[in-house]
């Protein structure tokens, strides 16, 4: 009589590892669910900056972590850039500060890189063969 009848029908069915599970499968769902909606987007941002860091070349138009905007000038090694921010004005920036790119510039050709230097080439040996020339005809 001091027995209520709701007792004995609590351990029925089941029984207590199905009602454990039960009770953990809100919190998989909501650690699943802020894994797609938060975490995977933030690596994949992540690795989009690490790219764009890495593919940095002379040329290209950059922001700072600090919001200074320049053009790479050159690219001293694998973690400083070389940016001119001004006429004349050059400063060594790591390229982890690097926040974004503003724009990019097209990738020279090898056909059209080899040409400017062949080119390059033949005006600087004209400019010494007149120089060689002057000096043997001066006399000096």
């Amino acid at each position: 009589m001091f027995i209520s009848p709701a007792y004995a029908q609590g351990l029925g069915g089941l029984g207590g590892n199905a009602d454990t599970l039960m009770q953990f499968l809100p919190i998989v769902l909501i650690i699943v669910v802020m894994y797609f909606l938060l975490m995977r987007p933030q690596q994949q941002k992540a690795k989009q900056l690490r790219e764009m860091i890495a593919s940095l070349r002379r040329g290209d138009r950059v922001v700072t972590g600090g919001g200074i905007i320049g053009t790479i000038a050159k690219v001293v090694n694998d973690e400083e850039v070389m940016v001119e921010i001004a006429d004349g004005v050059r400063v060594r920036v790591a390229r982890s500060t690097i926040a974004s790119v503003l724009a990019k510039t097209e990738p020279v050709s090898a056909k059209a890189d080899k040409t400017d230097k062949d080119e390059a080439e033949k005006d600087g040996d004209e400019a010494d063969s007149k120089g060689k020339g002057r000096r043997a005809a001066g006399g000096g």
